[in-house]
This record gives C-alpha cells, sequence and structure tokens, in this order.
C-alpha cells in the first residue's frame, strides 16, 4: 500500500489527540471548579456530558462506518471536535462549556469506532496486534503528556492566579482540529471493508443478545470499569486538594500523569500476565490491588495518597480489555453488534463521576468516593461468574496445569 507509514503516523496522530483531549478533563476539573465558583455536583456534569456521548453515538457510529466509510466518519469526527472546542474557546461559560464536551465527545465517540478498522487495513490483518498495540502506547504516552502541559501552562509567569487561562488549550484544539480536517482531505485513505467482529450488526442481534442475561452483566461490567476509572481520573486532584492541600497545578496534577503513565506500565505487564494466567485470574489479581489501592489513597496520609492514587491506575490497567474480551468470547456469534452494546457502557464514565460529585455536595467527597469499592467489587465479581466460550491461550507451567486437570478429569 502506498504511504503506509504516513498513514500508519497519522492514525497514531489520532490516537494521541484523543487521549490527550480526553484526559485534559481530569487535572481541570478543580480549577474549572474554582473559576466558575462551582459545588462537586455542578462539576460532575462536566465529565458527564463529555461520556454520556460516548455512550450515546457508539452504536450509530458502528453504523455510520459501514454505511459511509472512514474518510466521512472521520470528517464529522473532526467537524464536531472543532465547533466543540471553538464553542468553550469563544465562550468559556458554565453551560457552554457543558454542551463544548457533549459535542467533542461526540466527535471522539466516532474516532474511537473507525480507527480501529482503519488501521487494520492500513497496517495490515497480520500486523494489526503489533499496531494496535503500539496505538495502545501511544494513548497511554498522551494520557500522561496531557497533566503534565497542563502543568506547565498553569504555572507560566502572569498565569498563576489568572481566570480562565486554560481556555488557551481550546483555542489550540479549535487549530488543531481544522488542520486534521485539511489533511483529512488530502490523504489517500484506504476503503474500510468491516469485518463481521466490527459490523454493527441489525436490531435482530441486539434483540437477540439483550434477552441474555450474561449480555447484560458484561455491559455492567463495562459501565462499572469506565465509571471506575473517569471516577479516579476525574477526581484524584480534587480529593488531593481538599483533603491534603496539594497544589491543583503541583503535586495534584503529578498524580493524574502518573495515574494515567502507570495505567500504560500496567498494560505491558498485562500482556505478560495474560500469557501466563487465565484472564479471568488476571482480572481477579487486578482487582484486589486496585480496591487496595483506593482504600489507602482514601484513608492513608498525604504521603501514601499521593501515591496510592497513581498505582490504582497501574491496577485497572487490564480491566477493559481482559472483560472486553471475556464477554466476547462468551457468545457464538454477533459480535459486532456486542462491541456496540459493550462500547455503549462507556457512559460509565458519564454516571458514575456524576453520582460521586452529587454525593459529595451532602456527605463528603471521601464519602462518596465509596462509590468506587461497589464498582470494582462488581468487576471482581466478573472473574467467578464468567464462561467463556473460548478460553486466552496460556504457556509455560499454567497451560501444563490446565491439561493435567483435563486428562485427570477424562481419566474419571
Amino acid at each position: 500500500m502506498k504511504n503506509r507509514r504516513l498513514l500508519i503516523l497519522y492514525i497514531m496522530l489520532i490516537w494521541f489527540v484523543i487521549s490527550f483531549v480526553t484526559n485534559l478533563i481530569g487535572p481541570l476539573m478543580p480549577i474549572i471548579i474554582n473559576d466558575f465558583h462551582l459545588s462537586l455536583g455542578m462539576a460532575g456534569f462536566l465529565p458527564f456530558s463529555f461520556f454520556l456521548a460516548y455512550g450515546l453515538i457508539s452504536i450509530p457510529g458502528g453504523i455510520l462506518v459501514e454505511r459511509k466509510g472512514a474518510r466521512t466518519t472521520l470528517l464529522i469526527a473532526f467537524g464536531l471536535n472543532f465547533l466543540g472546542s471553538l464553542a468553550i474557546a469563544l465562550k468559556p461559560e458554565y453551560g457552554f462549556v457543558i454542551g463544548g464536551l457533549f459535542v467533542i465527545g461526540l466527535g471522539m465517540a466516532l474516532l474511537q469506532v473507525v480507527i480501529n478498522p482503519l488501521l487494520r487495513i492500513t497496517g495490515g490483518e497480520s500486523q494489526f496486534a503489533f499496531f494496535s498495540v503500539m496505538g495502545q502506547l501511544v494513548f497511554g504516552l498522551a494520557s500522561f503528556v496531557s497533566p503534565v502541559v497542563f502543568q506547565w501552562l498553569m504555572e507560566r509567569p502572569g498565569a498563576a492566579g489568572s481566570a480562565l487561562v486554560w481556555v488557551t488549550f481550546y483555542w489550540a484544539f479549535s487549530g488543531l482540529f481544522f488542520a486534521l480536517i485539511a489533511i483529512n482531505y488530502s490523504l489517500p485513505l484506504p476503503r474500510v471493508e468491516l469485518n463481521e467482529s466490527e459490523k454493527a450488526g441489525g436490531w435482530d442481534a441486539y434483540r437477540e443478545l439483550l434477552s441474555r442475561k450474561d449480555v447484560r452483566l458484561f455491559f455492567l461490567g463495562i459501565v462499572a470499569y469506565v465509571g471506575t476509572e473517569q471516577t479516579l481520573a476525574n477526581w484524584m486532584s480534587q480529593f488531593l486538594i481538599t483533603y491534603h492541600n496539594f497544589s491543583a497545578t503541583g503535586a495534584a496534577a503529578d498524580a493524574v500523569g502518573q495515574f494515567w503513565g502507570l495505567m500504560s506500565v500496567g498494560c505491558l505487564v498485562g500482556l505478560v500476565l495474560l500469557k501466563l494466567l487465565d484472564s479471568k485470574i488476571v482480572l481477579a489479581i487486578f482487582s484486589v490491588m486496585a480496591l487496595a489501592c483506593v482504600a489507602l489513597a482514601l484513608y492513608g496520609t498525604a504521603a501514601i495518597a499521593i501515591l496510592a492514587f497513581p498505582a490504582a491506575g497501574f491496577c485497572l490497567s487490564v480491566m477493559f480489555s481482559v472483560i472486553f474480551s471475556l464477554a466476547l468470547n462468551s457468545v457464538p456469534r454477533h459480535q459486532g453488534a456486542f462491541s456496540g452494546i459493550l462500547c455503549t457502557g462507556i457512559l460509565g464514565g458519564a454516571v458514575v463521576p456524576l453520582l460521586v460529585g452529587q454525593l459529595g455536595d451532602h456527605i463528603g467527597l471521601r464519602a462518596a468516593m465509596h462509590v468506587v469499592f461497589l464498582t470494582l467489587g462488581f468487576i471482581f465479581a466478573i472473574s467467578f461468574w464468567a464462561r467463556p466460550l473460548i478460553s486466552n491461550e496460556t504457556t509455560g507451567w499454567f497451560k501444563s496445569g490446565k491439561r493435567l486437570a483435563a486428562r485427570q478429569q477424562g481419566a474419571k
């Protein structure tokens, strides 16, 4: 394929932009709360508006890719991103920020839907796994860089104590998305033919899937995971400021960056563990570790909390991919439609942080964040009730142990 390297670089740039823009919300939360004099409940609508868009557009986005192709989908996505960013930049008021984030969320969801099939076609079927991992690493890098750039902007001479300094980001995003619209017109994008696992499917497929209890439970598993991730990412900074007096543009912002950085490290560790252990065991281990980290973060000293919150990111790292794979491996057909249902579960990133904010106004942020124990408990339970038709392939002693157990069972 001509221009293959250029197209892969373009796709990696899109991954970087998705992550950078999405994960800026976390460190921005305390600043926006201060600038707009918001309650915790009102602040909770910031991530709510963004991730609600994800939940609403995931399935329609898959249909759009099928009918109109990658170039049109990318154009619509970048257009929405541009309009949402420009709205915030031109009118940095609470209502416009909420609306702008919703529109940006619609665009980001469309990008997430189209990027994987586009990467598969561009990089080739045989290299898809490699480039997917590369994309996740780029995504993680951007998640780490986003709070660092935020910190640099907010601590520039003259910026300290000034209101609405963060609006500069959305002017920059407006220019960036306008440039991506122009690039989208000029690049020779390949025609995307979706395979069966990527197709949205018809309404009959959705009705069949939703009639299954395990499908509904896996959907709630994605809701629980994204809700956990976004609650920690969006509220940890405010928690560290409220209970331990850390700086919003210093240590608290650093913690958010380290949270995403350690999540990337955890992904690499998880890849190794999933070659050694059954994915349900990996999920159980990381769930228990995450519960311990959250408990230390909420009740430990300042020195412990500033380490435990980022460490929770390491523990969350494998959960999304393990839950997703367990879900898809639990149904014999309609994996494409099931993927759409699961992606709709990303709305957990809207519901759970909002719930924490609303509760925080009445019982305090520390007590409100106990919701995370419930979501992590549900994720832990998946490791017991999931019954995949196909388990992940393992090597080494665990694989030998499974074969021995199978032979012993057969002998009986």
